[in-house]
């Protein structure tokens, strides 16, 4: 079977015109485009992992936009994933693996996908690339934060160009800053909700600060600059429950407002959800040694769910597909700053 992956060495006609919907037909499939710049060692970008993100695609447009005219800073290898998942404006489509989770290092199965990532990652190592950036949104309310996998200060510089608010996070597996971390300094940036200028112009913003980067720091982030969190554990509904916000005759029925909690460290005995025939623990919690922990989070009071401690959540969301297809949310905890 051959390649998924498409390879362009010059701006493919029509990329910066086109909508997100529109790329799988401009692309012909996931796309890696080198552009040439001043400083030869290139900046990677990857974005458009989940079909449905699509603020990292649009914020790259706009920034080529300013430099039609003129060099590049630094050379750019772009990374357009999954097309068709954004024709449908879906995160990924039935049948397919998420994009963000078959990197090297995943633990999932040998695919087509699992391969396209590989090849990716194989043709970038040869490029030696100076930092890597893979772009998302949220679909809770969050705020804009960076995300790294290595306690390493120049990850942290990078990551703070984006934000003061950073997680460092080693679970899931298989995502692209991880994989790319054995290369370069490496981060996620999460940029809120889908269809926020605010989110494109950060992005935008921060990616121009990338190109015109000549190095990046090694010494400590000043303490002050940074607020850093350790993603702990990941929470999911399992199937066999049904679910809901606000009134609804289901399992598992949730608070209307759940996304707001995300960022907000929450007392014990905080309420979640209220329960409807239910017997024991509702919710999977599985650590960063993939053990099960829920109880050591949550607890069942009557027909409630409510948090045994303190806590912090990330990325809760109101999305029924994205729950299914990935995860309800994070748990997080301050983690301190490398000397």
């Amino acid at each position: 079977m051959g390649s998924l992956l498409r390879q362009y060495h010059e701006l493919p006609p029509g990329l910066l015109d086109a909508e997100p919907r529109q790329l799988a037909e401009v692309l012909g499939g996931p796309a890696l485009i080198h552009l040439p710049g001043r400083r030869q060692q290139p900046l990677f970008v990857s974005a458009l992992l989940h079909g449905n993100e699509t603020t990292g695609v649009l914020a790259i447009q706009e920034l080529l936009r300013q430099f039609w005219d003129r060099e590049l800073p630094r050379a750019l290898s772009l990374f357009i994933g999954n097309v068709e998942a954004a024709r449908d404006g879906v995160r990924r489509l039935a049948g397919q693996p998420d994009y963000n989770r078959v990197w090297p290092g995943t633990e999932h199965a040998d695919s087509p996908e699992r391969r396209l990532m590989s090849e990716v990652f194989d043709i970038m190592q040869l490029r030696g690339p100076f930092a890597s950036v893979d772009v998302h949104n949220n679909t809770g309310i969050n705020p804009h934060y960076a995300c790294v996998n290595r306690i390493d200060h120049r990850f942290m510089h990078l990551a703070s160009l984006f934000s003061r608010t950073m997680v460092y996070f080693i679970r899931p597996t298989g995502v692209q800053s991880m994989a790319f971390a054995s290369l370069c300094p490496a981060v996620t940036v999460e940029c809120g909700k889908v269809g926020q200028s605010a989110g494109e112009l950060h992005v935008r913003e921060f990616l121009d600060a990338c190109l015109h980067l000549s190095d990046i720091p090694v010494h400590p982030v000043a303490p002050h600059d940074v607020d850093l969190y350790h993603t702990v554990a990941t929470v999911r509904v399992p199937r066999v429950f049904s679910f809901g916000f606000g009134e609804q005759p289901v399992d598992i029925c949730f608070i209307n407002d759940l996304d707001h909690l995300n960022f907000r460290e929450l007392p014990p005995g905080t309420t979640l959800a209220r329960l409807n025939g239910v017997d024991g623990m509702p919710l999977e919690v599985v650590d960063e040694q993939g053990l099960e922990v829920a109880q050591r989070f949550f607890r069942v009071e009557g027909d409630l769910l409510r948090t045994h401690r303190a806590v912090m959540p990330a990325m809760l969301t109101l999305d029924e597909r994205v729950i299914r297809q990935d995860c309800l949310g994070y748990l997080m905890e301050r983690y301190p700053l490398p000397a």
